[in-house]
């Protein structure tokens, strides 16, 4: 199995090689296939968008996994070859007797198929899940740093100018505080950076029906969706959000390691305040059930992404751009989100199969 047997150059590709993969292995081991098609959104080319969820092993049984890409969706290439090499590699058939697993495909994929992080309403579905009975969560800090962030035009002085704000806001109040600032999540400004949403969007609806249907009957879930960004470049790093002294959390170190996993500090700064994770989302519709698991990101650019979440989100607000120039500068955010270097690719994808595979075997001795 070839790295590029399982990576793809865009999100119809990966999809197609996602649900191949399933239903061949669907046909020789059993399991369920199924796709929640969006309602309302097309792929670039006309196609459908969808959600594609792929089942495996016992479904009844009290240990399942559930396994998630396309969270952001430039991401989700890496997550998708890592679930794709899986299945490819007999993932299905070495599964105990006592577990099974969920895979969902592409959970943002208008993002996906858009080459953009945010969904289709610019919101950063990993900080949409926040408990709305009650109020948003509050950035102040971002109220303030909301207008230099903007973006006029993609040029050298414009980037400047916004690299200068925020060296005198970590001047003023250190770069611990600009980066929970930046990346915690805000709930004001929809066309801003890390937009939680005013509402529930259509991937957190279809994420909660996805885990009704497929996990009701599971006690103990183990938990990984899959991200790019933070961390050494190829390698994995891992953002746990069980309770940092609990059981949970402790669990998660002995299956990838406690120098992994505890006291991890991302671009080496203090772990930002992050709100409404999927993961906390997960763990609110599973209920009492526990749950063990992390964000696993795969290390591109380290903090030079802040660069290119302004380029992605500057791009969304073009219309009538030249179309070589927003090919040349999508090239570049694609890179920074899954690069296209081979080595890169092949580090991870390996990488990511060894992760899933301490997972399941956590999950079956738990």
């Amino acid at each position: 199995m070839e790295y590029y047997d399982c990576f793809a150059a865009s999100y119809a590709n990966a999809r197609a090689k996602f649900l191949k993969s399933a239903v061949a292995a669907q046909t020789t081991v059993g399991g369920d296939v199924r796709s929640f098609v969006h309602p309302d959104k097309k792929a670039p080319d006309g196609g459908p968008l969808a959600i594609d969820v792929a089942c495996f092993g016992n479904r009844k049984a009290a240990h399942q996994a559930l396994f998630i890409s396309g969270t952001h969706g430039q991401e989700g290439f890496s997550g998708s070859a890592v679930q794709i090499g899986w299945m490819n590699r007999g993932g299905p058939q070495r599964l105990p007797a006592d577990a099974g697993v969920v895979m969902v495909h592409g959970l943002n994929p208008y993002g996906f198929a858009h080459f953009t992080r945010t969904t289709e309403n610019n919101v950063d579905l990993n900080r949409n899940f926040i408990d709305r009975t009650g109020a948003a969560p509050t950035n102040p800090h971002y109220e303030t740093l909301h207008g230099d962030l903007m973006i006029r035009q993609w040029t050298d002085a414009e980037n400047a100018r916004v690299d200068a704000a925020m060296a005198r806001f970590t001047e003023a109040h250190g770069r611990d505080a600009l980066f929970n600032t930046l990346a915690s999540g805000q709930y004001l400004h929809p066309d801003g950076l890390m937009y939680g949403g005013k509402d529930r969007e259509w991937s957190n609806r279809t994420l909660e029906a996805i885990v009704q249907e497929t996990l009701e009957g599971a006690e103990k879930v183990a938990f990984i969706d899959w991200h790019t960004g933070i961390g050494d470049y190829g390698k994995p790093f891992f953002l746990c959000f069980n309770e940092a002294a609990g059981p949970l959390f402790a669990k998660a170190c002995d299956w990838w390691g406690k120098e992994n996993v505890d006291g991890v500090r991302p671009h080496g700064m203090e772990r930002p305040n992050y709100t409404g994770l999927v993961f906390h989302g997960v763990q609110r519709f599973l209920g009492n059930r526990e749950m063990c698991g992390a964000v696993i990101e795969f290390g591109t650019r380290g903090v030079n992404m802040r660069r290119v979440l302004r380029l992605d989100q500057w791009l969304r607000r073009q219309h009538g751009l030249d179309p070589d120039v927003r090919e040349t500068l999508r090239a570049d955010m694609m890179d920074a989100f899954c690069p296209f270097d081979g080595q890169w690719r092949q580090d991870t994808l390996a990488s990511g199969l060894k992760l899933t595979d301490q997972a399941l075997s956590g999950l079956s001795a738990w």
